[in-house]
């Protein structure tokens, strides 16, 4: 053990004291942040120069109703031509022409846009549901209702829903899926990226101390399975450490930095629906329900910190896991090409249960999701995906303890294969040369 501890020490503060662990480590929340909004302001600061279109409407229906914007403004044909407009169009470097025949109200089809340059997705969605939106008013035109529109707008309401979890352990609240989503699929991917990444770490660093013939001189004093787990275990408290900083980060933005933000008037709903206050009147009150559900998740660090206390808890048994693996394979190899063909077993459940997490959002209950957050190769990722939505304790204590059950069980194979693996060079490695070294 005393010699664990030491191996332990030298792998944790090899990579804790770097500036690069330290920068990563703080900055890693900002560049989420950033990643999350990225989308949001692309879209804002990407748009394109004005985009005009000549229009020639035989139906002398749908032109008077279309609606410029600032990226699309729509220009009446002044010749009603199409082939005169869209070789002016080529002149003057307009985008394009739009023709609409004079029976668009009973064959919608019967409209083209033709464009002098690439179009877009936006653009097209944009004029044809304009289009839509002309006919369906004349066709209703044509069952001659008075006040058509006023009786419209008083038909029309958006509903707010508010979703409860019943429970008989305590009192029904006020939930958001959205926020569970969008939290499972957060951990989800942060899990993925652990996996992956430490465990590539551990790989890694014991093909480079074999190519160094380092292993080989510290066996001499520590026994190849107490380096295997010396080097596991360090890595896994430089991942634990990282959980842990970053906890505290989202804890404080929380409890500190959203509170402080948000509107008054919003924060005191906020606090009343964490009080227990009913949603239904808060929405009678013109609020929005669903804002401030979301708003009561992310703002309750008692919430929070079981997310990052289990997200640990996953964290070390999923690495503890796939490291033995790694490890084993890195001991088998000479170069990192080698261990490609060795380590596509061991991505392929990683892989899917990153995929697995997508169906999460669709019903985190569903057989398939429910046994791939039991199976120990890909709970880790799944299991957190589900968490947010709220399932039953048993589950995810039956999941925690077949992880850390089938970790010891490879830990005992990956040590086996690494005893021997660390004195082979010159050869690459089959499957049946492993399942042999498994057997001395």
């Amino acid at each position: 053990m005393k010699n664990i501890g030491l191996i332990i020490a030298r792998e944790f503060k090899e990579r804790v004291y770097k500036k690069s662990f330290i920068i990563t480590t703080l900055l890693m929340p900002l560049l989420m942040v950033l990643l999350s909004v990225a989308p949001t302001l692309i879209m804002l600061f990407a748009k394109g120069d004005a985009k005009q279109i000549t229009v020639i409407d035989q139906s002398g229906i749908v032109a008077p109703g279309l609606s410029s914007d600032e990226e699309v403004t729509f220009v009446a044909s002044e010749s009603g031509d199409l082939q005169t407009e869209l070789k002016r169009s080529l002149v003057e470097e307009d985008f394009g022409v739009l023709y609409i025949g004079a029976d668009i109200v009973t064959n919608p089809n019967d409209v083209q846009l033709y464009t002098n340059s690439s179009s877009s997705m936006m653009i097209e969605e944009n004029i044809a549901g304009q289009i839509e939106d002309i006919i369906e008013a004349e066709r209703l035109k044509e069952y001659n209702i008075e006040n058509l529109n006023e009786i419209l707008d008083k038909v029309r309401v958006d509903v707010s829903l508010s979703t409860f979890r019943n429970s008989d352990e305590e009192e029904s609240k006020a939930s958001s899926s959205a926020v569970s989503s969008i939290v499972g699929m957060i951990l989800g991917f942060v899990l993925y990226f652990f996996l992956v990444i430490y465990g590539s770490i551990v790989m890694s660093s014991i093909i480079e101390e074999k190519n160094s013939r380092i292993l080989e001189v510290l066996v001499s004093t520590v026994r190849p399975f107490d380096m295997m787990m010396g080097k596991i275990l360090g890595v896994a408290l430089v991942a634990a450490t990282q959980i842990i900083v970053w906890g505290v980060l989202i804890v404080l933005i929380s409890a500190v930095v959203i509170p402080s933000v948000l509107p008054d008037e919003i924060m005191s709903s906020v606090e009343a629906v964490r009080a227990g206050a009913d949603v239904t009147t808060l929405a009678a009150s013109g609020v929005d329900t669903g804002m401030v559900t979301a708003m009561a998740s992310l703002t309750d660090t008692g919430y929070i910190a079981q997310m990052v206390g289990l997200l640990l808890l996953f964290m070390i048994g999923g690495f503890l896991l796939y490291a033995a693996m790694y490890a084993a394979v890195g001991a088998s190899v000479d170069e990192a090409q080698d261990a490609q063909q060795l380590t596509t077993p061991i991505t392929i459940p990683i892989i899917l249960a990153f995929i697995v997490t997508t169906m999460v959002m669709n019903d985190p209950n569903s057989p398939v999701v429910f046994w791939f957050s039991i199976i120990p190769f890909t709970s880790p990722i799944v299991m957190m995906a589900r968490i947010p939505s709220g399932i039953p304790a048993w589950e995810i204590a039956l999941s925690l303890v077949l992880l850390y059950v089938t970790f010891v069980v490879m830990v005992w194979f990956a040590g086996k294969i690494y005893r021997v693996g660390i004195f082979m060079h010159g050869k690459k490695p089959t499957f049946k040369d492993l399942w042999r070294w498994m057997k001395y």
